[in-house]
């Protein structure tokens, strides 16, 4: 997605690949730039790796990231420790797809907190400039010769709930043009007790990260192309956030991403941290114009929103 993402892009030269959603300094209607064919990273952040916009592996967005990236000591029920299991690789440089291991079936694990909770459990945001320790906190997630620059792009923190239904604080790197548009939908989806793992900024060490197929990191910037092709992603904008990836996994062909979210393809049995049509994720972002990548004939990105329709 937008959208619930590690490996590195050759183009050329080495690229590092860049896998979170980026800012872009364009309006969502103009023509986009085509990635560089050297230089700065392109790509998609995840803990798995894909084919990227030049053939090279690239990363997902949002779990494993898809933007997801190693979790600190986050055990499911069963012993399970998410980002601990390194997946044999694909010839496409993505992790093999397995099935989902019983713990993570009905996925409900609790929130490692990062940022202090919200005082009295009410809703609270922020937005604000990149400044330098946010800067240094994305590392290689953003270079020069990105589609936006770093003027163009907000810090931005909300209240979310976790699956422990406890209220917790979390953050999003988005363009500006949309991050008072993207607080109003997770102010809903706070309001809706719609459950969310985790929220953070995706790093260096994300993209670098051997695919586990199990994050599950709600995001939205990284510098990165669209999967198999040659054209930036919304997430390189800052114009794109995957929600809740390994609920709600992407699907082309026979790759699924996180690559062990398998159980979740399943639509027709209701667990918690689901998108569907109508609910309060689809109709909240519908009503700042974003469209939702459920809705795509294929790929299939349930955890993808974006406001360019890609």
């Amino acid at each position: 997605m937008e959208p619930r993402v590690r490996t590195l892009l050759r183009v050329g030269v080495v690229l590092v690949v860049c896998g979170a959603v980026a800012a872009c300094a364009g309006s969502p209607g103009t023509p986009e730039p085509g990635p560089p064919t050297s230089g700065p990273p392109v790509g998609e952040a995840t803990s798995g790796g894909g084919t990227g916009a030049r053939g090279g592996p690239q990363p997902l967005p949002g779990g494993s990231t898809i933007p997801g990236g190693p979790t600190p000591a986050t055990r499911a029920p069963g012993g399970w420790r998410v980002g601990a299991r390194p997946l044999p690789l694909r010839p496409d440089g993505f992790g093999q797809v397995l099935p989902t291991p019983a713990p993570l079936r009905d996925r409900r694990l609790p929130t490692v907190d990062r940022l202090p909770p919200p005082p009295g459990g009410r809703f609270r945001s922020t937005i604000a400039p990149i400044g330098p320790a946010v800067r240094a906190r994305m590392g290689a997630t953003w270079k020069p010769g990105c589609p936006v620059a770093l003027a163009d792009l907000r810090h931005v923190t909300v209240s979310f709930r976790g699956f422990d239904g406890r209220a917790h604080t979390g953050e999003l790197v988005v363009n500006r043009r949309v991050a008072t548009a993207v607080v109003s939908v997770f102010a809903r989806l706070y309001a809706a007790r719609f459950p969310i793992e985790e929220m953070r900024l995706v790093t260096s060490a994300d993209l670098a990260a051997r695919p586990t197929g199990d994050g599950d990191n709600t995001a939205a910037f990284v510098c990165r192309a669209a999967r198999g092709q040659t054209r930036w992603s919304a997430h390189a904008y800052g114009l794109a956030v995957d929600l809740d990836p390994f609920q709600n996994p992407y699907r082309r062909g026979d790759l699924v991403l996180p690559e062990l979210a398998s159980a979740y393809l399943d639509r027709a049995e209701r667990r918690p941290g689901m998108i569907r049509p109508g609910d309060v994720a689809t109709t909240a972002f519908a009503a700042v114009g974003w469209t939702w990548g459920g809705t795509w004939r294929s790929p299939k990105d349930l955890m993808h929103f974006s406001a360019t329709g890609r």
